[in-house]
């Protein structure tokens, strides 16, 4: 074997600590780039929130250049450059651009608060129905297998376990014991029963349901509604009205009014105890029409506001090249330009983006959903000059407000279906439409899917069965069977 050395030239992509950081910011929704933010003013000394009145904000010069104070940025010059809608290049200018930093933090002393946010922020279904117990007259061991029960329901209110089952969890091998335990338990059910809220410790729908009624005063609705419950449940949830009138001997007027209150029952009676889990969305960007024009703005309150710490400039600017100590803040220097200009390139790109999706939905924001038109990743890439990842990047979790509600950018983006006329259709439309067809059907002759891909291919669009069926079922709009009303 022969040695030898070969000279290959060959490209590649290198991404820099700074691209790598670009990228992954565009990817973050708002409250995790806030989380970001806030784990790099941790880490970095060089980096702080500038705060609204306080003054010696410090903007970066050229790179390797000293530092100096920035002018006032004023509201007319922030508009201005929000709407050149063009990210910074290469300079190093503009480190102290104001970047709000309201996190969208609701006040709770605030007045317009629902009141009615449930009882879970307070209390539990246990709690609650601890609480019960404790006002009961009861032995103190009925008290406890009640107590013993309550801990068994689920979060729907539901006994979901056996009493067997349930025995088998408080004693072994004796069967004379569990005999008796399983009778105490029995009658510890009962009493869980008769606690609020009603319908609390059934053990499925159908028991669930009976005893609500059984709490209502008596009358004969509620004697039909009984009946039908008990035997009928089924039949009711298949809208089989007519073997249930069959089989009970009663007429529409009979009927309508046990359904109605049967329909007022609650199947989920714990439910309402049950931990809310609140996500709040914070909108990056707004759209308002403005001299007939739809224009996208940033929003300020979803934006934090950075600066290079003064003190730590001073420093470095005093002792620049004096040792390791220098490097280090040099270091945290250099990466606190990049997280401002990043940060600053992020809204800027999703500022463009959002604005080229409202340019080509703005029928959709003048009209509703039945306007939207099919739109995809690579006819914004194109428009902005950017890579469809970059687009995908900046279209999720990230949200436009406009009269018509918040929207997710991705919202905007959809297939298409074609139409006689050789266009397209958007699928967001097209949904659109079935939900006014079902929404103004006979709700005794509702319109099946085969009907509504005829009502559509008379308006132009031509769609299959099988497309609006799909499209039904992601709109949770019952098939036609489970439309029917009396």
């Amino acid at each position: 074997m022969r040695q030898g050395l070969q000279l290959r030239v060959s490209q590649h992509l290198a991404l820099t600590p700074q691209l790598q950081q670009s990228i992954r910011l565009l990817q973050l929704s708002t409250l995790e780039l806030n989380a970001e933010i806030d784990q790099a003013l941790q880490e970095n000394p060089l980096l702080e929130r500038d705060e609204p009145g306080e003054a010696g904000t410090f903007a970066a010069g050229p790179a390797g250049g000293a530092l100096a104070a920035p002018q006032a940025v004023t509201p007319a010059a922030a508009d201005e450059r929000d709407e050149r809608q063009e990210p910074q290049g290469g300079d190093d200018e503009g480190w102290g651009m104001d970047f709000s930093g309201s996190h969208g933090q609701r006040d709770p002393n605030d007045d317009d608060m629902d009141s009615g946010e449930s009882q879970a922020a307070s209390v539990s279904l246990r709690e609650h129905l601890g609480a019960q117990v404790a006002m009961t007259q009861l032995p103190d061991r009925e008290r406890a297998l009640v107590g013993f029960l309550i801990e068994a329901l689920d979060d729907d209110g539901y006994l979901t376990q056996p009493l067997d089952e349930l025995v088998d969890l408080l004693v072994a091998d004796d069967d004379e014991v569990r005999e008796t335990l399983l009778e105490e338990l029995a009658i510890a059910l009962r009493h869980l029963q008769n606690l609020d809220p009603p319908g609390i410790g059934a053990r499925n729908a159908r028991e669930c349901l009976s005893l609500q009624l059984d709490c209502m005063p008596p009358s004969a609705t509620r004697a039909l509604a009984l009946r039908i419950v008990n035997q009928h449940l089924e039949h009711l949830a298949a809208r089989d009205f007519a073997r249930i009138k069959k089989a009970l001997g009663c007429d529409d007027d009979r009927l309508r009014p046990a359904q109605d209150l049967i329909r007022s029952l609650n199947p989920r009676p714990g439910a309402q105890f049950a931990p809310i889990d609140t996500r709040y969305v914070i909108p990056d960007v707004a759209a308002k029409k403005t001299q007939g024009r739809w224009v996208v703005s940033l929003n300020r309150d979803a934006m934090p506001r950075l600066r290079i710490n003064r003190l730590y400039a001073d420093i470095l600017q005093r002792h620049r090249g004096s040792g390791s100590s220098s490097a280090g803040l040099a270091s945290h220097l250099q990466e606190a330009k990049w997280l401002i200009k990043n940060v600053q390139q992020r809204f800027d790109t999703i500022l463009r983006v959002s604005q080229a999706i409202v340019d080509r939905q703005r029928a959709f924001f003048d009209h509703g959903e039945v306007a939207m038109r099919p739109l995809t990743l690579r006819e914004i890439a194109e428009t902005v000059d950017l890579h469809e990842s970059t687009i995908s990047r900046v279209t999720t979790q990230k949200y436009l407000a406009s009269p018509r509600g918040i929207y997710e950018l991705k919202y905007f983006f959809g297939s298409h279906v074609a139409t006689d006329s050789g266009g397209a259709a958007s699928s967001t439309a097209i949904r659109a439409l079935i939900k006014q067809l079902v929404g103004a059907e006979d709700g005794k002759k509702p319109l099946s899917d085969a009907r509504l891909a005829e009502i559509l291919g008379e308006q132009g669009i031509v769609v299959a069965r099988r497309t609006v069926a799909k499209y039904r079922e992601l709109l949770n709009i019952p098939p036609v069977s489970l439309r029917k009303v009396l």
